[in-house]
């Protein structure tokens, strides 16, 4: 039985840390998160929240361009048409920077409400049961025991060692938010999901955008049908795709940057901005000298209840490598407090775990892909163009798609791609059908509201029904 006496001790207050403190503080244990810069980590204060406000501002500037295909114009008092919406940067920042401070205020009242006791500071696992913090404050070393310790320390940033960020011209996308011009012409190394997400990001506010991808395509790791659609839109709307080159430098000049590329091009900007990947912040907190496993990228290695190799220790988050997502993170973190004190828990599974690139349009995912779908016999696939949906048409959207795949035979949804905008929320009924192995046929049968984006989930569950034989 979990009395007020049991220890919890959370080094990390991102998604994993904070929610997993709410459930232990539920639980009735004694709860301390330690975190280095701010409630809510990296997610809430330079990642996740400050980079979907940076999109969803973006979007608010092509709702300009959609609403002149439908009619509407814009005009000053004068009555003479507004040509151009214009961004600007010191505004728009100031706006996310105080955002993401307001949630991270929001998450820290509501741990001290349930009694968790918040430190800020550096913490390290000084042995099994016992975390040191160094305070921010620069008082002495504070000693916490800990019957239960959760290492969430994130992810940061990786660099390239011929690309050191400066925080002016060469950016990590940590660093965008303290810009107070919108850069004139931006180099963006990196096609993956941050890539993608930031490329389009300063595209829709204005900036000229250089996207740099080794690969064939965008988003090489997504639907290939879906990074196909995107990539075409970044082209239609002015973006450069520099694709199947690699960014070997880049170098400040007087005026702004220079990346130079493998095969020894090079190209001009005004700022560059790295985005080719992350690394685990596991290295130098004491997890090596106490034994805990982990993989050669420095990724901790758990059990699907956020086990490490050492007892008493978990681990949850972009820590642990498993999915690099704030809602994995945060359910991860639950789940260990639920196994470490004792509730009924079920361990994680990631099959109905819903993922969204915050593009324009965006792509939502869930359970099995194309690749998985084309290697197996079994699989039906049906793919369907949002063009053709009545809300679509309404709404000037002429772009995107619905695909569903499910199992012959017996038509359990084992996954789907939505690409659209808000695809992030038309998803969610798609993630239902596979956490619970729904069919098409239950989906079909479901009664969707007309017209709506939507019902083009249920067309797509009506045309792979499986007929009775």
């Amino acid at each position: 039985m979990i009395t007020h006496e049991t220890s919890v001790v959370i080094v990390g207050g991102g998604p994993g840390g904070y929610e997993a403190a709410l459930v232990a503080a539920q639980l009735g244990a004694q709860v301390t998160v330690v975190e280095k810069h701010g409630v809510g980590g990296a997610a809430v204060l330079t990642d996740c929240v400050p980079s979907k406000a940076l999109i969803a501002t973006a979007d608010y500037m092509s709702d300009f361009r959609v609403a002149s295909h439908l009619g509407v114009r814009l005009q000053d008092e004068d009555g003479d048409e507004v040509s151009d919406a214009v961004a600007e940067a010191r505004t728009v920042n100031e706006r996310i920077i105080g955002l993401a401070a307001a949630q991270s205020g929001d998450i820290r009242d509501g741990l001290e409400a349930t009694g968790v006791r918040v430190v800020q500071g550096h913490a390290e696992v000084a042995e099994r049961g016992l975390v040191r913090v160094q305070p921010a404050d620069g008082t002495g070393p504070v000693e916490l025991p800990a019957d239960v310790i959760l290492i969430a320390t994130g992810s940061t940033p990786r660099i390239l060692p011929s690309a050191k960020p400066d925080g002016e011209r060469i950016l990590t996308w940590q660093q965008i938010y303290d810009l107070t011009e919108l850069p004139e012409k931006i180099i963006v190394i990196g096609s993956g999901v941050t890539g993608a997400e930031l490329a389009q990001g300063f595209l829709g506010l204005g900036s000229n955008v250089v996207l740099v991808s080794s690969r064939d395509r965008v988003l090489p790791g997504e639907d290939a049908d879906a990074a196909t659609v995107i990539e075409d839109v970044f082209r239609a709307r002015g973006m450069e795709v520099l694709s199947r080159s690699r960014a070997s430098a880049v170098t400040r000049t007087s005026a702004g940057v220079v990346v130079t590329l493998e095969d020894g091009r090079t190209v001009q900007g005004s700022h560059a901005l790295l985005a080719v990947g992350a690394i685990p912040q596991t290295r130098g907190i004491g997890l090596e000298e106490l034994g805990v496993e982990m993989s050669d990228s420095g990724h901790i290695l758990v059990d699907r209840v956020s086990r490490t190799s050492v007892p008493g220790v978990y681990a949850a988050g972009d820590c642990t490598g498993v999915l690099p997502l704030a809602s994995v993170a945060a359910m991860q973190g639950r789940i260990a407090m639920w196994h470490a004190l004792g509730d009924a828990v079920t361990p994680l599974n990631v099959r109905g775990v819903a993922a969204t690139i915050f593009t324009e349009p965006e792509i939502a995912t869930v359970g099995m892909s194309q690749r998985a779908a084309d290697d197996d016999s079994e699989v039906e696939v049906v793919r369907l163009p949002l063009g053709r949906n009545p809300r679509a048409k309404m709404q000037g959207i002429e772009v995107g798609f619905v695909k569903l795949f499910c199992r012959k035979g017996y038509g359990t949804v084992l996954g789907g791609v939505v690409v659209a905008p808000k695809a992030s929320e038309l998803i969610f009924p798609v993630a239902l059908a596979v956490q619970n192995r729904l069919n098409v046929d239950q989906v079909a049968s479901t009664i969707t509201v007309y017209p709506s984006l939507s019902g083009s989930i249920a067309e797509a569950a009506r045309q792979l029904h499986q007929s009775a034989e």
